[in-house]
């Protein structure tokens, strides 16, 4: 069984997206120098990534000297954005909705404490859906 994550990219392609989406632009090097500092990794692992994501489009790549400058075709806040319409259609039948009320309930599961229990049970059941969405937002990247 194959893993996926977001926009059907392994998750050493994430690895490298969320490397390099802060930097704008960056070489294999730069990406490298990044990701040693989470978790170390061969170079060239991340050359071979790298040069699988510009065959897939999701980068560009250009030769400068001897080395090739990555740019992603895609920032970061459209990767999200495509992850979460993923996650909504896959799992909530196209509704955004259905996804807030669950992270909803889920966040009011898991913040509830005994000395809280009986306020949060009174209190009116509304959902901020942005709150909500936002919370989403940060779980994935």
């Amino acid at each position: 069984m194959t893993r996926h994550s977001i926009l059907d990219l392994a998750p050493l392609e994430l690895e490298c997206m969320s490397a390099l989406w802060p930097m704008g632009e960056g070489t294999v090097r730069d990406i490298h120098r990044q990701l040693a500092v989470v978790r170390p990794r061969a170079y060239t692992t991340v050359l071979t990534i790298m040069d699988r994501l510009a065959q897939k489009g999701i980068v560009t790549r250009r030769k400068v000297g001897r080395a090739y400058r990555y740019h992603a075709n895609l920032s970061a806040e459209e990767a999200r954005l495509k992850a979460v319409e993923k996650i909504v259609s896959g799992f909530f039948d196209g509704s955004a909705d259905a996804l807030a009320a669950h992270l909803a309930g889920r966040s009011a599961v898991t913040r509830i404490s005994p000395s809280t229990a009986p306020a949060v049970i009174d209190a009116p059941n509304t959902i901020d859906a942005e709150s909500v969405l936002g919370e989403l937002d940060q779980a994935l990247l």
